[in-house]
């Protein structure tokens, strides 16, 4: 008789006691690659070159670690009003159809050909109208960055995952960095004391300062010093931004965000047994490889509560810049927008 896993037929009996369509390619203890049945997953938002990096690296042949997962349709919008977005969804739809990827007239018709989903839609206001669609099908999905174009969106995306028993996870591939890796589990550096980190900080008007393009550098800090911050304050000038955050247990970690000049990713950490740079940044495979074991899991490699403090932390800088670079406690932000 073939073993049951308690844990997936635990969350098989809510899924169908909710009334959703769950793939029995899914929640399995890991796709089988011998099953001849690929797990399809579909692409939300052609808006952004992570479609044509992430589609590359999932459908590669050759690549071992890929097996049994495809990317067989998308969606593409996508933004229809940032014109640094919509502007690339006509080429990007070309370079996709090319691989062979079916492309669709709308979101209900991908859910209907797909078992998974990569939301990767550059507009993180979109995110929870269109996570909404993917969690009413009954689909696990990945949502790119930023996981939503406010605090309370982001909020309310995690409570809708969890409302409709649908795992979900955000992050930055800047995350999955080897090096941002072995500091967090201690290896590197023994118990880190403070970090400091750094990214490009260009501002879209529709999003949060930082949501745009500063959440690289945040969730890279976050990735070596974990939760707990307790508040924060926020140097702004046009060029440069410069956040410091007070954990509860008075350790430090900054953010140096740049508009101008030649901006990079890294950053270094600061623990017991040494001082060590954070980067250099591994490119999009290693979180491919999480996508690829979230998918044949279920569990979401980043706790909700980390991604939603990440960005209580950027809304707490944008409130710390309006009251002109005065402390901003996280609680404060958090009450906000749960409402």
């Amino acid at each position: 008789m073939k073993k049951i896993n308690r844990r997936n037929f635990i969350r098989r009996s809510v899924a169908a006691g909710a009334g959703l369509s769950i793939s029995p390619a899914l929640f399995s203890a890991g796709h089988d690659h011998g099953s001849g049945q690929d797990v399809r997953i579909g692409i939300i938002g052609l808006d952004t070159s992570h479609s044509i990096a992430f589609t590359r690296i999932i459908n590669n042949p050759e690549d071992e670690d890929m097996r049994g997962y495809r990317v067989v349709a998308a969606y593409p919008y996508g933004s229809r009003t940032i014109e640094s977005s919509y502007t690339r969804i006509p080429g990007y739809t070309e370079e996709i159809k090319s691989m062979g990827i079916a492309i669709t007239g709308s979101i209900r018709e991908l859910l209907g050909m797909v078992d998974v989903v990569l939301l990767l839609t550059n507009d993180g206001t979109l995110h929870l109208k269109q996570a909404m669609e993917v969690f009413e099908a009954g689909k696990m999905v990945f949502i790119d960055k930023p996981v939503a174009g406010s605090l309370k969106d982001a909020i309310e995306i995690f409570r809708a995952g969890e409302r409709y028993g649908i795992p979900v996870f955000s992050s930055s591939s800047l995350r999955w960095a080897r090096h941002a890796q072995a500091l967090r589990s201690g290896e590197l550096a023994g118990r880190i004391i403070g970090a400091d980190a750094y990214s490009p900080a260009l501002i879209e008007p529709t999003h949060p300062d930082l949501f745009w393009y500063g959440v690289h550098g945040v969730e890279t800090l976050y990735t070596v010093m974990g939760t707990g911050c307790r508040e924060v304050k926020r140097f702004y000038t046009e060029g440069t931004d410069v956040v410091v955050g007070t954990w509860h247990d008075e350790r430090l970690g900054t953010f140096r965000g740049g508009r101008e000049g030649r901006t990079g990713y890294g950053g270094t950490a600061f623990g017991l047994d040494g001082v060590h740079d954070i980067g250099p940044y591994d490119g999009y495979r290693p979180m491919m490889l999480e996508l690829i074991r979230f998918f044949g899991t279920g569990e979401p490699p980043v706790k909700a509560s980390e991604t939603i403090e990440i960005f209580a932390f950027m809304e707490a800088a944008d409130e710390s810049k309006r009251r002109g670079g005065a402390a901003v406690l996280l609680d404060d932000v958090m009450r906000a927008a749960a409402g």
